[in-house]
């Protein structure tokens, strides 16, 4: 990763995200992020800045260990600035996060994505996520949702 630093997330890093989600993805898709998720979680998110500029956000990751699921973490949301895609921040971040879920006991990380989102996909397989086939309702009616699960 070139340039760019990892920090751990705080709240206050929701409105900086929420000013740029929707652009960063072509839709909206903010209410997927709610606010509670940096309240609650943000000492297991993570945050990207630069490069050279340590205010300007290129990425972030959502994640959590599982309060529910033994053994298990979550990454729930993960962005990159359309300037940065390519650099390694997401890669960066993950690997960061991996170590997160080891620190608190965790060795599997699972995640979620449409399946329409071929990029996702495949960033994950590059990953190393095993992909499930699409599962239908996943999210209620009329929603399906690819599942992934790597063991760390």
């Amino acid at each position: 990763m070139t340039g760019h630093t990892l920090r751990a997330a705080t709240p206050r890093d929701y409105d900086a995200i929420a000013a740029v989600v929707d652009d960063w993805w072509g839709r909206p898709v903010l209410p997927s992020l709610p606010r509670l998720f940096l309240d609650h979680f943000h000492g297991t998110s993570l945050i990207a800045e630069g490069p050279g500029d340590p205010g300007d956000l290129a990425g972030f990751l959502i994640g959590f260990v599982s309060p529910s699921q033994p053994g298990e973490a979550y990454i729930h949301f993960v962005g990159v600035a359309p300037g940065s895609r390519e650099s390694g921040v997401a890669r960066s971040m993950y690997e960061r996060f991996f170590g997160i879920a080891r620190d608190h006991g965790r060795y599997v990380v699972r995640a979620v994505t449409a399946p329409v989102n071929e990029r996702s996909i495949a960033f994950h397989r590059r990953m190393g996520f095993e992909a499930g086939d699409p599962v239908p309702g996943y999210n209620g009616p009329g929603t399906s949702l690819v599942t992934f699960v790597r063991t760390l």
